[in-house]
């Protein structure tokens, strides 16, 4: 797909990669169970791929293919017994598999830090397959699968990053967080949080999973959260001096560019749904 956009200029990529993958998305989640768990599915695999694939460049050695694995088992296990096929007994699991790093890293000889490398490949599965599997909490939130809650929360983000942008451009003037990302202004942030909540008032009308103060403070996790979690993901590239952390998407980098935001805001959502 890189080399088919290749040819435009980065706007016309952004927008045509983002169509084309908000209409995977919503139609995956809109589908029913099986297809919103196979899009979820390709999404936390190809980001663990990508967030291992970055620590390479930065000299670290994680285990790739552990962490992966982990990754995947966590997100399909959550899907499963949220879902009523098995007990929650089965999450004990993945304590012996990802205690598998211990000793693959004994044999390995060469190695200089192996336990900042083990460090590293808990951080992929923490960071990124954890808030995947959170999601499947939402979707069944009530015990029976519900996609308002998963494409509201999407839909809101997006309106959330696409407001930032477009305001950030062209009224950015003062910066929101200048050391981590220079680029991202407090107009930007206050342009996204509009576009948000107007997003969130136009869902609670049609979508009837929560109530309209709930929608409201969802939306206020996730412009919150969406944009710690930008930051975050740029303080990482940051630290391994790199620009995108990949090319998969054209126009906005990688997996994890444009699914930071999740990675913090769905713990709070989780958590805010789950308490309250």
């Amino acid at each position: 797909m890189s080399r088919i956009l290749s040819g435009y200029n980065n706007l016309t990529q952004r927008l045509i990669t983002a169509v084309f993958g908000a209409a995977a998305i919503i139609t995956g989640v809109a589908y029913g169970e099986w297809t919103y768990f196979a899009v979820f599915l390709f999404i936390c695999f190809f980001s663990l791929l990508e967030f291992y694939k970055l620590a390479g460049l930065d000299g670290l050695i994680p285990l790739k293919t552990l962490g992966t694995l982990s990754g995947v088992v966590i997100y399909a296990l959550s899907f499963f017994v949220e879902r009523g096929n098995i007990s929650p007994r089965y999450y004990l699991l993945l304590f012996p598999l990802i205690s598998l790093a211990y000793m693959i890293k004994l044999y390995k000889k060469t190695e200089l830090k192996p336990f900042t490398n083990i460090a590293y490949t808990f951080l992929g599965i923490f960071y990124i397959a954890v808030p995947f599997a959170l999601l499947n909490h939402a979707a069944f939130d009530d015990g029976y699968y519900n996609y308002e809650i998963i494409l509201g929360s999407f839909l809101i983000l997006w309106a959330s990053d696409t407001g930032a942008y477009f305001a950030g451009t062209l009224f950015g003037k003062h910066k929101l967080f200048e050391r981590i990302s220079p680029k991202k202004s407090w107009e930007g942030f206050w342009g996204g949080a509009a576009l948000a909540m107007a997003m969130t008032y136009g869902l609670s009308l049609y979508f009837h999973s929560l109530s309209v103060v709930n929608w409201l403070i969802v939306a206020l996790l996730i412009i919150i959260g969406g944009t710690f979690g930008d930051l975050v993901e740029s303080l990482l590239k940051r630290s391994m001096a790199i620009k995108d952390s990949g090319d998969s998407l054209p126009g906005h980098g990688g997996f994890l560019d444009r699914f930071d935001g999740l990675f913090i805001s769905a713990p709070f959502i989780v958590a805010y749904l789950e308490l309250f």
